[in-house]
């Protein structure tokens, strides 16, 4: 049987209670512990133990339970005021406006009970002399619920009024409810200007900004802010993920995922909280989660998933179109309690207006993975053919009510202007046909279209399609089917076959074309097909010259000067008749696009750049903008070989206009990241985020959330981070770290990820889930030559692990770390980390004798890397090639920086002996300590003076924590004498810190400088 504990035992468990997660777990361990204070008999523990409870249920989903221990605390202050101290006398008069806030989340509570609470509550903070701002601001909770919207204005206003006293709720809370009333009341704007202050970060509470940055979603989005709509969900969900308490915000999120395309993450938000359909505790919450289900299940169904398995109450599988009807059910009937309570019908309109929201933006990408729910009954997304060399089928929507005639006519005219819809247009035809009798030619048509991005299985269709040309009396499409054919032979490993096809029908075609028996059109193709399948051939020479010995490239410029032959043959057919025919405009900008090729491939950067602008603008000015999006992606890459950033982002940028919808999902993943990665490299961060955002989001379209999405979300989180943006750099590289791999994406991408996952941990203040990610980084880059990384990663881990609190396992990774900077003669990593592990050992040490060891290591360190500079220098600071002069300016930089490094260790020598004298010290042992700080101190200083001006900031400080010491010791003389150093140095030091250091050594001036009374 566990002894009692005592009160002192008591206060420390409800303290580690409180600091667990919200739920029940923590409730019932706050029960426990009012059992263990009744056995005290001390009636301040129980007191304390119920004041526990009541903070443990208010924050969890079971707030109901509040009142039983409240109507005891208020009994027990009524019967023996004495009993309180200071502080719980104040803590149960806040807990009165939890009871108000409480009574009205519970339909069971008659409004009757909670008109006259209001009454208790104002009778009782009048006695104990308390402002009625508090008694006001829960008045106007109680009118804004009923939808008594005049008493609810005049309580707003008494609110605001009255005097704000220590019952008051704090500004973070009291500046939600605010803004929440205006956001009500139709006044977005007014409510984001009221909230700015704790988005800023100025105000906040356990609960802020967690409840503010869920409330302003909407608002957001109605105002058209979206970016801001996005960041503050990010930022937002990631504060109230895991607390319990928080399901009317999380539900927030939710709708906000629900209104805003992302059903998909919608639904993720769901699973991860199934007890949210369930948990009764806090009724009024529950009627939101619930009304958000319904309207989040309700635009699954229109949009024809109604079928689709989602999350929901536990014991069942649910549909999208059952759990809408469930959520509806559920939230209508709760909200009817409001209301019979209430007797009015306020709830239940402001339900179903929430549960009716239509959709506030159609396409928000967020970042993070979600792939998005296919739309039952829409169209397939248009795909565009990734180049003229391998035209593709564009699917388009087609009138079911179009007749065969006017099928036919938009099929021709597609073909003639060389739309990519015309695939779909001559297979709407062919299934309109069904039944009726089409013209040869027209069947041709069919059959060549047919065959367009099938690969090898579009052959036999190619050649189907050439006999029936021929039946009609059309031999030069009958030649151009043909040359097709071949070409795509060609791509499935027949090149030579097919070039001497590609011959045979050159010579026929431009016969044919000398006696007028075919157009331009006609030739232009057949030549096009011989001249892609020459390049084709190229390709093939480079790549058997690549696994071949070095030596003659004769055979490669061969095949070179054959491939350029044949597309200025096609060049010079066409050119002349250009004009007026689109389809011949595109086969000349497309001799001029494999001109460009060749010539990148020649090594011949300006003339590559120079022609593939030419067919460019010549698809452009053809009319056919899509066909233009390869070669402007070209562009792009070779302008980044030749270092022209500018021409590489305008022709990036064209490349996503010239394609525009007919962009396939992955084509627009793929340009939208490279467009980030060039904005990136120029130094504009923000573009740069946007795009890899819209590179994610068509990544996921594209069914690559895995591969190219994980590395979009990569770069992503990095620019966000680059602008300070933790919450949301760390939701996205979250979400990025799953799929990537180091056999798709390297080592180095998982590494760098985690790393900057531990930085935005850090700044967040997640110091242990930093270490965490730092510490399975440096477990992958202990692998690699150069361990650089692996030292610096460990010692972040130790940072973080010490700012944890672990101070045992920082002290680990500290030496691990120490050990790589030793290895790799890194001196000043080498003695940081001592100074870490010395200050480890002071705070766990009984006495400083491990702490002195480290310390004065890290002196020997700083000592024998000045004395030998060269060991101090670090390779990146050596460049490849450097002469002797280069060399001597390293080795002395390095020699000022270690010596710098040993006047911050004494420095650091000092505060960690001065800070070490307990409070209870002896007058003769404080004064040892102090004497021997002031000694490192001196040293320090007299280090940073040998350094001059460029460490003056650091010099001024050791001098100032000497005079301290002086003033201490009893001699406020060379205290005095310390501070009037320190501002002769401040006109020399830059603004801020001169400032900061000149208002130091006046005050220590003052102190000491005080006429002493006899």
């Amino acid at each position: 049987m566990n002894p009692a504990m005592d009160f002192d035992t008591l206060r420390r468990a409800m303290a580690d209670n409180y600091g667990q997660p919200e739920g029940p777990a923590r409730n019932a361990r706050a029960e426990h512990l009012l059992v263990e204070a009744e056995k005290l008999g001390i009636p301040l523990a129980v007191i304390e133990a119920l004041g526990h409870q009541l903070k443990v249920y208010n924050y969890s989903s079971e707030k109901g339970k509040m009142f039983v221990p409240f109507a005891r605390l208020l009994r027990m202050w009524d019967e023996r005021p004495e009993d309180f101290d200071e502080y719980e006398i104040h803590s149960l008069h806040w807990v009165f406006k939890w009871m108000s806030a409480g009574m009205l989340d519970q339909p069971h509570v008659p409004l009757a009970s909670i008109e006259k609470w209001l009454g208790e509550m104002e009778h009782r903070y009048r006695l104990a002399g308390h402002s009625e701002r508090a008694v006001r601001s829960a008045e106007f909770s109680v009118a804004a619920h009923l939808g008594d919207l005049a008493r609810a204005e005049r309580a707003y206003g008494a609110w605001l009024a009255a005097d704000r006293d220590t019952m008051a709720d704090c500004h973070a809370c009291e500046l939600h409810g605010q803004g929440w009333w205006q956001s009500v009341r139709g006044s977005d704007g007014e409510a984001l200007e009221l909230w700015a202050p704790v988005l800023a970060g100025e105000y906040s509470c356990a609960h802020e900004p967690h409840t503010v940055l869920a409330s302003s979603l909407l608002p957001l989005l109605r105002l058209g802010r979206v970016e801001e709509a996005r960041a503050h969900h990010l930022r937002g969900f990631r504060l109230v993920r895991a607390m319990e308490s928080m399901r009317s915000a999380y539900a927030d999120h939710v709708e906000f995922c629900a209104v805003t395309g992302n059903e998909a993450r919608a639904l993720e938000l769901l699973a991860e909280r199934p007890a949210y359909f369930t948990d009764s505790g806090d009724p009024r919450s529950k009627l939101e989660f619930m009304a958000v289900v319904a309207l989040l299940m309700d635009r699954l169904t229109t949009l024809g998933l109604g079928e689709q398995t989602v999350p929901g109450p536990v014991g069942r599988v649910w549909t999208a179109a059952e759990l809408a009807v469930h959520a509806r059910g559920e939230a209508l009937a709760l909200a009817g309690r409001f209301d019979a309570r209430n007797g009015t019908s306020y709830v239940s309109e402001r339900a179903r207006a929430r549960m009716d929201r239509p959709a506030l933006v159609d396409r928000l990408p967020l970042g993070v993975r979600s792939v998005r729910s296919a739309r039952a009954g829409q169209p397939a997304p248009i795909v565009a053919p990734a180049s003229p060399q391998a035209p593709q089928g564009v699917a388009r929507e087609v009138s079911a009510a179009a007749g065969l005639d006017e099928l036919l006519a938009e099929a021709r005219g597609l073909t003639a202007r060389r739309s990519p819809d015309a695939v779909e247009a001559w297979s709407a035809v062919s299934r309109a046909a069904e039944g009726h009798e089409l013209d040869v030619h027209d069947r041709a048509a069919i059959a060549d279209h047919a065959a367009m991005g099938r690969g090898p299985q579009g052959i036999g269709l190619f050649l189907e399609a050439a006999e029936l040309y021929a039946e009609a009396g059309d031999p030069g499409e009958a030649l151009a089917a043909r040359s097709r054919a071949a070409y795509v032979r060609a791509l499935t490993g027949g090149t030579e076959e097919s070039l001497a096809t590609g011959a045979e029908l050159r010579e026929q075609v431009l016969a044919l074309f000398a006696e007028g028996g075919t157009g331009v059109a006609q030739t232009a193709s057949v030549l096009v097909g011989r001249a892609r399948t020459l390049m084709h051939r190229v390709e093939e020479a480079e790549s058997a010259q690549e696994s071949a010995p070095p030596g003659d490239p004769g055979a490669r410029d061969d095949v070179l000067a054959v491939a350029e032959a044949a597309a200025r043959e096609l060049l010079a057919l066409v050119e002349p008749h250009g004009a007026d025919d689109a389809a011949v405009a595109s086969r000349g900008a497309e001799a001029h696009a494999m001109l460009g090729e060749l010539a990148a491939r020649a090594g011949d950067g300006e003339a590559a750049v120079a022609s593939l602008t030419r067919a460019v603008d010549g698809f452009v000015a053809a009319g056919l903008p899509w066909f233009a999006v390869e070669y402007d992606s070209r562009l792009a890459g070779i302008a980044l070989h030749l270092g022209d950033p500018e021409l590489a982002e305008r022709s990036t940028r064209a490349a996503l206009e010239h394609g525009g919808s007919h962009l396939e999902p992955a084509g627009q993943a793929q340009l939208q990241l490279r467009l980030a990665e060039i904005l990136a490299a120029r130094g504009q961060v923000g573009p740069a985020a946007e795009h890899a955002l819209e590179a994610a989001h068509w990544a996921d379209e594209a069914g690559e959330a895995g591969t190219l999405g994980a590395w979009a979300r990569h770069q992503l989180g990095g620019f966000l981070l680059r602008q300070g943006r933790w919450a949301e750099a760390a939701e996205i590289l979250e979400s990025a770290l799953p799929d990537l791999t180091g056999e798709m994406h390297g080592d180095g991408a998982i590494v760098q990820t985690r790393w900057w996952l531990g930085d935005c941990l850090t700044e967040l203040g997640e110091h242990r889930g930093a270490a965490e990610h730092w510490l399975r980084a440096a477990d992958i880059a202990r692998h690699w030559p150069e361990q650089r990384d692996h030292a610096m990663l460990a010692h972040l881990a130790a940072e973080a692990l010490g700012h944890a609190g672990l101070t045992a396992e920082a002290d680990r990774a500290y030496a691990r770390a120490g050990d790589l900077w030793r290895e790799l003669g890194n001196a000043d990593g080498l003695v940081r980390s001592l100074r870490a592990r010395a200050w480890a050992a002071a705070r766990t040490d009984e006495n400083l004798d491990g702490a002195r060891a480290l310390m004065e290591a890290a002196l020997r360190e700083c000592a024998s890397a000045v004395e030998d500079p060269a060991r101090a220098v670090r390779p990146s600071e050596t460049a490849p090639g450097a002469g002797a002069d280069d060399e001597a300016v390293e080795t002395e930089e390095a020699r000022r920086r270690m010596v710098a490094e040993l006047g911050h260790t004494h420095r650091q020598f000092g505060d960690l002996v001065a800070r070490s004298v307990p409070d209870d010290a002896g007058e003769a042992s404080a004064r040892g300590a102090f004497e021997e700080s002031l000694g490192h101190l001196d040293r320090a200083i007299a280090v940073f003076t040998s350094l001059g001006d460029d460490v003056l900031d650091a010099r001024t400080g050791a001098e100032l924590a000497a005079g301290r010491l002086e003033a201490d010791l009893g001699r406020p003389e060379a205290a005095a004498a310390r501070a009037r150093a320190v501002l002769d140095a401040c006109p020399r030091l830059d603004g801020d810190i001169a400032e900061a250091r000149r208002a130091e050594a006046q005050r220590l001036r003052g102190l000491v400088e005080r006429p002493q009374k006899a």
